[in-house]
């Protein structure tokens, strides 16, 4: 919860103040969760029927909060969304290999192709890899039969 009050601080009067993460008071870089709690907190504060505000404002602030969470919740919309204010996630992205340190065998855990959280591949990606695998295969059989047939 620090954390998310950390945020809500930096995105009031940062770059992103009048974005859709400015209104619900985080930087681009909040989780799926702290979005889902920075809305939950936000709509109840600005629901027509649970807020002293007046009718008219309240239904318009909670407009502009369900508009900004429906973009937010959805991880492609938020990428394009992100892309539209300028908000780019290469900058937290690290290096997969320590330049400063020696190269020594306890080293390679911290290379990229060997990063324990990467997906396996879908049962998609294996059909495609199998079809290249029998079209390598045949032409490879193709070109040898050609060759032996002009000899």
């Amino acid at each position: 919860m620090e954390n998310n009050k950390q945020n809500s601080v930096s995105a009031q009067g940062g770059l992103f103040a009048h974005t859709h993460y400015g209104l619900l008071g985080l930087h681009p870089s909040a989780s799926e969760l702290d979005i889902r709690r920075a809305y939950r907190e936000l709509s109840k504060l600005y629901h027509p029927d649970t807020t002293s505000l007046p009718l008219e404002e309240a239904r318009s602030k909670f407009q502009c909060l369900n508009e900004a969470y429906g973009v937010l919740a959805n991880p492609e919309r938020r990428s394009l969304y992100d892309l539209q204010i300028g908000y780019s996630r290469w900058n937290v992205i690290q290096s997969p290999f320590n330049f400063h340190e020696d190269d020594s065998e306890d080293n390679y855990q911290s290379s990229a192709y060997l990063d324990p959280t990467d997906r396996p591949l879908s049962s998609g990606e294996l059909f495609a890899l199998l079809l290249m695998g029998i079209t390598l295969f045949a032409c490879l059989l193709l070109a040898l039969s050609l060759a032996w047939l002009r000899a």
